[in-house]
């Protein structure tokens, strides 16, 4: 009995060390989850907060135009096209919409584009928007009116197809400038690192829709 006891000497050690890591990962986890050690919450008018308002609302018109497309255009080029922008920004909308709601701070509100500034400082001294009501409400560069959703409900064929690209593409140039600033100035590094992703992307999907438009006999909108 003496010898059997002794066995169990070192597994029970390891099992004892085992749990105690647990614990910490587990005591670690709720820390986060009760903001216990985390870094300072982004306020409602940061370059963070901002970004994950304004974006995933420019995101969410994004998708809204590709799901269009996913029911109207028969092109085998537009569909794949489309299908791509819709689960992509409706991922990446979702991740900036959980942020906030971690962050608790409301998902809409306040001045559109407030939070990019001059001097790449703090939020505050918003951009010259050429003297732009920029309430909420607003719409933010590249996006489309309702007069252009609905008269792009109506087209059909080759039609269809070049008055989405002609859409999608100013859609996407007009969210470049605030990905590109969200970048290099939001603080929280997940959504640099978000904002990186999403100016890459778009700019590679902008010279594919371009190249797409010009085979299909359509030029491009004015860029916002």
């Amino acid at each position: 009995m003496p010898a059997a006891t002794g066995s169990r000497g070192p597994l029970r050690t390891v099992l004892l060390a085992v749990i105690a890591v647990g614990l910490v990962l587990l005591g670690g986890g709720l820390a986060v989850a009760f903001g216990i050690g985390r870094e300072t919450v982004p306020g409602a008018d940061s370059v963070d907060a901002g970004f994950a308002r304004d974006m995933s609302r420019h995101h969410l018109q994004g998708v809204e135009m590709a799901n269009v497309a996913l029911e109207r255009s028969e092109d085998p080029e537009i569909r794949p096209l489309a299908f791509d922008i819709s689960s992509i920004q409706t991922n990446q909308a979702g991740r900036m919409e959980g942020w906030l709601s971690l962050w608790d701070l409301p998902q809409s509100g306040g001045e559109v584009m407030a939070w990019m500034t001059d001097d790449g400082g703090h939020a505050g001294h918003s951009m010259d928007m050429g003297g732009m009501d920029m309430g909420e409400g607003t719409l933010m560069p590249g996006m489309a009116t309702e007069e252009e959703l609905a008269g792009l409900r109506e087209l059909s064929g080759t039609a269809f197809d070049v008055e989405f690209l002609r859409l999608m593409i100013r859609h996407h140039q007009g969210g470049l400038e605030m990905a590109e600033y969200a970048a290099e100035h939001a603080d929280v590094a997940a959504v640099r690192r978000l904002a990186a992703t999403i100016a890459d992307t778009q700019t590679a999907e902008t010279t594919t829709m371009t190249d797409l438009l010009t085979e299909r006999g359509g030029t491009p909108l004015p860029a916002p």
